[in-house]
């Protein structure tokens, strides 16, 4: 495998998670998942998103970065390694999420500690509807999440996109309308296929059988 760090990204409910443990599985390599559930404000959030943005972002980013962080000084490159998250997440989430004057903030303390982190040699995009994001949003069944409005969904998906066009990273976009990584095998063989060509810096559309 000449991809050392695979990140998997997408949506709020695109299956990121799902993938990215089925391929640490079949590439025998280290698994990285982001761990939200101990974030005290996410529950805050969704209720007052104006008044507990900034909070959230924040413990979010110092999380990643923590995390990240203590897998390079692990010695990260000695095997592949699979994550269902881009430490630039910080940063798009919080350009949806922020006011103006936060934003500007945030993202000089990202630009900060970004450049002490190791980039992903490969992005694999799941692209999936806002109907089908609620959809695997209502079926995981996160009390926190069931109130999130399409509009929200839409500026993360804008924002994410906006950054695949304009990032100079070798980025795979996959069409996970109606993707099934946990049943249908052929649809995991295709990302797995994917994964053993060499690509420049660009995006690379996929479609699953």
């Amino acid at each position: 495998m000449q991809y050392r760090l695979i990140t998997v990204e997408g949506n709020i409910g695109a299956g990121k998670t799902t993938l990215s443990t089925i391929l640490a599985e079949r590439l025998n390599a280290r698994l990285v998942l982001e761990s939200f559930a101990n974030n005290p404000f996410l529950p805050k959030f969704y209720k007052e998103p104006d008044r507990y943005g900034f909070q959230l972002e924040l413990f979010f980013m110092a999380e990643r970065f923590k995390q990240l962080q203590g897998l390079q000084n692990m010695e990260l490159f000695q095997q592949v390694t699979v994550s269902d998250y881009i430490f630039v997440k910080s940063l798009l989430f919080a350009k949806v999420t922020l006011d103006e004057d936060e934003y500007r903030l945030y993202q000089r303390l990202f630009y900060t500690i970004n450049q002490q982190l190791m980039q992903p040699d490969i992005l694999i995009y799941l692209h999936a509807p806002i109907t089908r994001l609620q959809e695997n949003i209502k079926k995981r069944n996160r009390s926190y999440e069931q109130s999130i409005p399409d509009e929200y969904l839409k500026n993360i998906e804008d924002t994410y996109l906006t950054y695949i066009n304009q990032d100079n990273i070798k980025t795979l976009v996959v069409d996970a309308s109606n993707a099934d990584f946990l049943n249908n095998e052929n649809h995991v063989q295709t990302i797995l296929d994917a994964l053993q060509k060499d690509y420049e810096p660009g995006r690379y559309f996929i479609e699953l059988p």
